[in-house]
């Protein structure tokens, strides 16, 4: 056993209480009522930073505010800044959690909380992982930074003008990310790529109030009816979206990526099982993991219409909304599908209703190097940590940020995993299992050390 891992063994419990305390706060940047907790997740962050012997300074913006910290101990050696957020999506449906959404518990091997794995478990290992290496060795081995927000579930809407204005301060050599998962449980995994997003919402008015469907049921558009044939239009068949465009500059998998992916321990009936499901559903003609990771889809999030309570009301709706969201591939454009998806939904409605469609958010998908010192740093760390030498995999999720990071400071990001695929993020009973937790400690404290060479 390192010396790290001595370390962070003997504190453990200590870690633990922290990371408890931190989503015991209801940080969810997408409600306005909890403006005040989002504010002070924010302190609580800044604290915390500060105690482990960070210069820190929380940076405000229109919105939520961003916590940044600093150590430079040598400008000669390389600077790696970690990113994080510390916001965390609505924690409904309330009544399917088995404990409050914000009362962290402990269930087996798992702790149980919103926010727990997306991003605040996460993240939080980093920020242990810098205290350790510092205390270990005395000193943290590199310059670190760090920038953790409040808007990531909300796109980062306000995090790409602060990174301009401040681009000069957080000049570094490398980005390190943990807001991503493991390709499998004890399998630690580096991410190459990500999906981008658009994501949309398409509200259907009808009558001016809703009618009696004996009454009125077929003289009038249904909203809902509408709204419904809308949606399918834009799902298309067999897994393939049906807008107009929407392929059109989707770059193909290559040939060596997917005998990459064949080579990785994947089990499709297992998965299956997993997910409790009759079968397996997608775009024909690719596998699971390549839909997953490298294929663009379509997917409703939420629809909202008409009787929804108990019993039966014959009501005819005179609004009905959907959210939906679009995961993309390189090389397409969030902003461009937007206003495909835009177009479309105009062409299509009917003349008996009116429509109002509201571009909520995106961002561009990435691919990043493969190769380079800091990947084979995090290789090292990632591999004294788990015991085991990390994979390569893409992931099907978005991170604003990692764009913006490119684009504004010309570095690329580092992306590991530390949660399990099946760990519910977004999801009532989210969980991260503790261990996990731990080996994210180490391998930050690792990869410091290994950076520091």
């Amino acid at each position: 056993m390192s010396a790290i891992q001595e370390f962070v063994t003997a504190h453990r419990q200590e870690a633990l209480e922290e990371l408890q305390e931190l989503l015991t706060i209801p940080s969810v940047s997408t409600d306005p009522q909890h403006k005040a907790d989002v504010e002070r997740c924010a302190e609580w962050v800044h604290k915390r930073l500060e105690s482990i012997g960070l210069d820190v300074e929380t940076l405000r913006t229109p919105g939520h505010p961003v916590v940044y910290a600093e150590r430079i101990v040598d400008e000669s050696r390389p600077t790696v800044l970690v990113y994080g957020h510390y916001d965390v999506q609505p924690p409904d449906p309330l009544n399917e959690w088995r404990h409050g959404p914000f009362s962290p518990t402990v269930e087996g091997e798992f702790l149980v909380a919103r926010g727990a794995t997306d991003d605040k478990g996460q993240f939080y290992a980093l920020v242990k992982g810098i205290q350790a290496a510092s205390e270990v060795f005395g000193e943290v081995p590199t310059n670190v930074k760090v920038l953790i927000e409040g808007e990531e579930e909300v796109g980062s809407i306000h995090l790409a003008p602060l990174v301009t204005k401040e681009k000069e301060r957080l000049k570094s050599d490398v980005v390190l990310i943990a807001d991503s998962s493991q390709f499998a449980r004890d399998v630690p995994a580096i991410t190459y790529g990500l999906k981008g997003l658009c994501y949309v919402e398409l509200t259907v008015r009808g009558a001016k109030t809703d009618l009696h469907s004996g009454s009125y049921g077929g003289a009038v558009a249904n909203p809902a009816n509408v709204l419904t044939r809308m949606v399918s239009a834009c799902q298309g068949t067999f897994g393939r979206v049906g807008i107009p465009g929407f392929y059109d500059d989707v770059r193909d998998i290559e040939d060596w990526e997917r005998e990459a992916f064949k080579q990785l321990e994947f089990d499709e009936e297992k998965f299956r099982q997993e997910l409790d499901v009759k079968k397996l559903f997608g775009e024909e003609g690719f596998s699971s993991l390549e839909r997953r990771w490298a294929r663009p889809t379509f997917d409703v999030n939420g629809l909202i219409s008409g009787f929804t309570g108990e019993g039966a009301k014959t009501v005819l709706p005179c609004e009905a909304r959907a959210k939906f969201s679009m995961r993309l591939v390189p090389d397409q454009d969030p902003e461009k599908i937007a206003e495909l998806v835009t177009d479309f939904l105009h062409e299509i409605a009917p003349e008996s209703v009116e429509i109002e469609v509201s571009s909520l958010h995106g961002a561009r998908p990435v691919l990043v190097p493969r190769q380079g010192k800091s990947v084979q740093a995090a290789e090292r760390a990632l591999t004294h940590a788990f015991g085991r030498e990390p994979v390569f995999i893409r992931e099907g999720g978005s991170i604003p940020v990692v764009n913006t990071f490119k684009e504004e400071l010309g570095i690329d990001s580092l992306l590991i995993g530390l949660g399990l695929p099946d760990d519910g993020a977004h999801a009532p009973n989210e969980r991260f299992r503790i261990e996990d937790y731990y080996r994210g400690i180490v391998t930050m404290a690792s990869l410091l050390e290994e950076l520091a060479k």
